[in-house]
């Protein structure tokens, strides 16, 4: 190998770890934030004006509290409750909706995660993904250069798979604190 071609190589393996880093991060923040959404979707405007409605028709039969205008508090007790049923009725059907096109989604990302991963895991098999010095990794070398087997130098070489399992937990963690 000529010289250029070494330092090309070490260029591309030293921008590896990053990139691939990246990608996982990408993928699992993105599931994230597909999850909390699904969680917590927003509130419509008809849900807030229907909860409106219901404040005011509740607050004006508090107001009657007469024995001779106990009727007409029941009667807006009475179109309050069937406010909050309309409510719960259109929350449930939103909530079903939401879910289901958040789980469309998730789906979707899972697949192409895994086929990223795929991809990942065969592009980069037989070569390391970075070079770590010997002495950080003392105990666990031989993990992380499983299937590459090797040092060179002072250094171990890191394999894709156990990159892709420290990416992941580093980047769930990461998401968390976001």
């Amino acid at each position: 190998m000529a010289e250029g071609e070494i330092l090309e190589v070490e260029q591309t393996r030293s921008l590896a770890a990053p990139f691939v880093f990246f990608i996982v991060f990408a993928f699992q923040f993105a599931t994230k934030r597909l999850q909390d959404l699904k969680r917590g979707a927003s509130k419509t405007y008809k849900e807030m004006q229907l909860r409106g409605e219901i404040k005011q028709l509740l607050k004006e039969a508090a107001s009657y509290s007469q024995p001779s205008t106990f009727a007409q508090a029941a009667k807006l007790r009475r179109m309050a409750a069937a406010k909050e049923k309309e409510l719960a009725n259109y929350q449930a059907h939103l909530t079903q909706e939401v879910k289901q096109s958040y789980d469309l989604y998730l789906k979707v990302l899972f697949i192409a995660k895994v086929f990223i991963h795929i991809v990942l895991v065969l592009w980069f098999w037989s070569s390391p993904v970075a070079s770590v010095s010997q002495h950080l990794v003392q105990p666990f070398g031989r993990l992380l250069s499983w299937k590459i087997w090797g040092f060179s130098g002072n250094y171990v070489r890191v394999g894709i798979i156990p990159w892709l399992v420290l990416c992941s937990r580093v980047s769930k963690f990461a998401c968390r604190l976001v």
